[in-house]
């Protein structure tokens, strides 16, 4: 079977969230797996380094449509990286720029442009160099390749038996313009309607691939159930319970080649369930890198890696912070995002510089270390579709503490002191107060060196590879390629 990926970000070549380390792996597994998987992204800025020397061209100067003007693109050959065969949609004016989706705390003003072609381009380019059976788009900015394959080239012999699965990373992003979009993009006026594209008089892509593929998917079991409901359903809650018999939750892998303390080439030094004496060296390293040498043994250290956005539970983490601080603790964060949150952790570190250490922005290295050298995880968030840190922390023998929402409630097991099982702290109600009773019950755990000892140990020996997820993403593209035929 052949399989495209079309998404708006991968690792290595663009990254700002999970989306882009799925689209990074899952391929290369299902690859594996003996199946032909072709990847298109668009050629951002941040691309560029990686192709080496000229650009090579696959297809040159193909047109895409718009109301009142064309636009000519080319499609860049990447190579083959592990069995998967990459190409980049080119078009300067609207992907040569700094930024994936817009300046620090705002999108582009062309943003439908720009992944309205992104979308034609990818059908475009599949005909001239190989049309797929199954088309697996991902999150808003691909999801309009679905709805043009029903409306627009409907009649395309080429497509004809081609299936669409589109993969929901975030419900949250759904890619809303208004209704002009719809001339703009060359559509049919009659799929502005309540049942189609039009939300709230609102053109919206994820709303438009959730109803024109054949098959959905998101990125955990409690996350497929939670959309469908309207506390996480974000306004698409109805048109997603008229589609739950098309749509499945398949939790996200992890790539262990780059996430593993054995060996962890950020680390200062590697460690394994059976030698667990390298991560007090990773703890001591994560304490120097971040000015806090003081901190005794015997304080647990709390680590925090993470986009800050309301999403992520650090509204209920402020109403706490100064309380969690009167412990005996020490807390190491990275991360950027919404500037009231950037401005929270800046103040509760201004506050207590002997306790607290920020880092705003990213650190691809430093977030490794903190994985590995602090003693508990803290992920509070409102909602999770998947989450990847706490699967590293698993792997790391870093306690989690999750609110158990999404993914996060499907990955972490509630510690049983009595029985030894489990691999983190859960709590449920979306409450600071609930935060911080399930931090003083980690941190009254942390105490006890034997119990705490197994707990990581337990959390270590979980697998949450891709093999798995790569085999139940094959099994969803033969049936929509069967419901398709």
């Amino acid at each position: 079977m052949h399989i495209v990926f079309a998404a708006s970000e991968c690792v290595p070549f663009a990254k700002t969230g999970g989306l882009a380390d799925v689209v990074g792996a899952l391929p290369r597994e299902v690859a594996k797996l003996g199946h032909d998987v072709t990847v298109y992204l668009p050629l951002y800025a941040r691309v560029r380094p990686f192709l080496e020397g000229e650009p090579k061209y696959a297809a040159r100067s193909i047109t895409i449509p718009f109301r009142y003007y064309n636009r000519f693109i080319g499609i860049v050959d990447g190579g083959k990286r592990d069995g998967v065969q990459f190409y980049f949609v080119d078009c300067p004016e609207l992907f040569d720029r700094p930024e994936l989706y817009g300046p620090a705390g705002g999108e582009y003003s062309d943003n439908a442009e720009r992944f309205g072609l992104f979308c034609r381009a990818v059908l475009e380019a599949a005909k001239l160099l190989e049309v797929p059976e199954v088309f697996h788009v991902h999150d808003w900015q691909a999801a309009l390749i679905p709805v043009y394959l029903r409306t627009v080239y409907a009649a395309d012999p080429v497509f004809h038996g081609t299936a669409v699965m589109l993969t929901i990373h975030n419900a949250a992003y759904q890619g809303k313009f208004p209704p002009q979009t719809t001339e703009q993009l060359l559509f049919p006026w009659d799929i502005f309607t309540m049942d189609r594209m039009e939300q709230y008089d609102r053109f919206n892509f994820l709303k438009g691939g959730i109803v024109f593929s054949d098959m959905l998917t998101t990125v955990s079991r409690r996350y497929a159930e939670e959309i469908q409901t309207s506390e996480f359903g974000e306004q698409l809650e109805g048109v997603l319970r008229n589609r739950s018999a098309d749509l499945c939750g398949i939790l996200n892998g992890v790539d262990y080649a780059r996430w593993d303390p054995s060996v962890d080439k950020n680390l200062a030094a590697h460690y394994t369930p059976g030698n667990l004496a390298g991560k007090k060296t990773c703890r001591a390293d994560l304490l120097h890198a971040f000015g806090l040498e003081s901190i005794e043994d015997a304080t647990p250290v709390i680590g925090i890696v993470s986009r800050f956005a309301t999403q992520k539970g650090f509204d209920i983490l402020s109403r706490i912070a100064d309380d969690l601080v009167r412990r005996d603790v020490a807390v190491t964060v990275l991360g950027s995002g919404e500037p009231i949150y950037e401005n929270f952790f800046r103040e509760w570190a201004f506050r207590h510089p002997d306790k607290v250490a920020v880092r705003i922005g990213y650190d691809e290295a430093l977030s490794h270390k903190i994985e590995a050298g602090a003693d508990v995880f803290l992920m509070p968030s409102r909602y999770e579709p998947c989450g990847l840190n706490q699967i590293y922390s698993l792997k790391y023998g870093t306690v989690p503490i999750v609110r158990a929402t999404g993914g996060l409630d499907d990955t972490i097991e509630e510690w049983d002191a009595g029985k030894q099982t489990g691999t983190g702290f859960k709590f449920y109600g979306y409450d600071p107060q609930a935060l911080l009773t399930e931090i003083d019950q980690a941190l009254k755990v942390f105490e006890d060196k034997a119990a705490w000892e197994r707990l990581m140990r337990n959390g270590m020996a979980q697998n949450y590879d891709w093999a798995e997820p790569a085999r139940e993403y094959v099994k969803a593209y033969e049936e929509a390629a069967r419901r398709r035929a």
